[in-house]
Parts: C-alpha cells; structure tokens; sequence
C-alpha cells in the first residue's frame, strides 16, 4: 500500500514522503495513528494544504521532546523481580515494567515509547531506548535487582558475580569461624582430661610416702 507520510517514521521515511508499505502495518498502525495518509490524489492535496500547520505542529512537539529528554537521558529506574542466585530472571522485564517504572519516578511514559534493544532476562543494569519524538530519542537505565539493597549495590559497580561470590565468602568465614570455635572447646576439655590424671598422680605419691 502507498501512504503520505504525517510525520518522520523511523526506517519509512520523512514527513511528506510517499512510501509503500504492508497493508496490514498501514491498517493497524500508521493510519489508525495519524502517522499517514492512503496515497491519492484527494490526500495529496489534503497534505499541501496542512503541511505548514503540520511542520509547525511538529517542530512544537520536537521542542516539547527535546526538553523532556533533556531531563530523562541517563536516569536510572529500579525494578524488583525475582531471580535466582545466578542472576536468571523468573520471566523477563517488559517495555511496560519499563514505562511504569518512569512514570512512577514522575516522567509520564507509555509502553509504545520504550524500546528494548534484547530481552531483559538477568539481573543487572540495563539500557533501554525511549523515543519521545520521531526525531527525539532518550535512553533511560533500568536497575533490576531482587531488592532495593541489592540495586544500592549494583548501582555502586558490583556485578551480581561479584556480590554472589562476596557471599560465599562471607559463609565460609562464618563457617570456619565455627569450627575454630568447636576446635578451641575441644582443646579445652582435652586440657581438663590431662589435668584429672595428674591429679590422681599425685594422690598415688602421697600414698606411697605414706606406707
């Protein structure tokens, strides 16, 4: 299908270009969205008419993106899942979990906006693409950690790698710590058993003197 094209669409083309596209993409997206026109000759000239108040309207709206994106570029978000001690989440982080974590943060995002350049399965600090404009994009960081202590230390550096070997170091030490303890109580009662003989010793001495 033939279209006009309202407003710049990534991989079709700039406003006013005339581009053939899949029926069903034309259907379901551009038209239904106000990103296109059928191309015919009523639509072109419906085009020349509004082209100066459709710039206009544009290059508004780029301003508007272009100030949001000012104060959106490289903040970080925090989204809690579960995931297990290697790091593998238990399902996957959407573009909606991404929205929602924005809007929550007060930046108004929907889901059509963010862009996920791979699936987001592990946990970790990933990058996500928001598009604010045809022309506007902005990239946000989302933090996916299974506790906001976890994302403190995730966002400080540590992998989960690291974070996962520091505890295992910490219960091998607890452990060991354990077994000096039992180690050090035997010792003490192996003392106490040496003393009871040399006890009796001595008795036996005074006996012998004595007779």
């Amino acid at each position: 299908m033939d279209i006009i094209l309202l407003e710049r669409v990534a991989k079709l083309g700039q406003m006013g270009e005339v581009v053939s596209v899949k029926e069903g993409y034309a259907r379901n997206f551009l038209l239904p969205q106000g990103k296109a026109l059928r191309a015919n000759e009523h639509n072109m000239k419906a085009f020349e008419d509004q082209k100066a108040q459709l710039e206009a309207r544009n290059l508004e709206s780029k301003k508007e993106a272009e100030a949001l994106a000012g104060k959106l570029d490289g903040e970080t978000f925090i989204v809690i899942r579960q995931a297990s001690d290697g790091g593998n989440l238990y399902g996957s982080v959407s573009t909606r979990d991404a929205a929602d974590a924005a809007t929550e943060a007060g930046f108004s995002l929907d889901r059509g906006q963010v862009a996920l350049t791979a699936p987001i399965k592990e946990l970790g600090i990933h990058d996500v693409i928001v598009t604010l404009h045809p022309e506007v994009d902005a990239t946000i960081k989302l933090n996916v950690a299974r506790s906001t202590e976890e994302a403190e230390l995730q966002a400080a550096g540590k992998s989960i790698a690291e974070l996962a070997a520091e505890e295992e170091a910490a219960a091998e030490f607890e452990i060991q710590e354990l077994f000096d303890d039992i180690g050090a109580a035997g010792m003490d009662d192996f003392g106490d058993d040496d003393a009871a003989p040399a006890a009796d010793d001595a008795d036996t001495a005074e006996g012998s003197d004595e007779d």
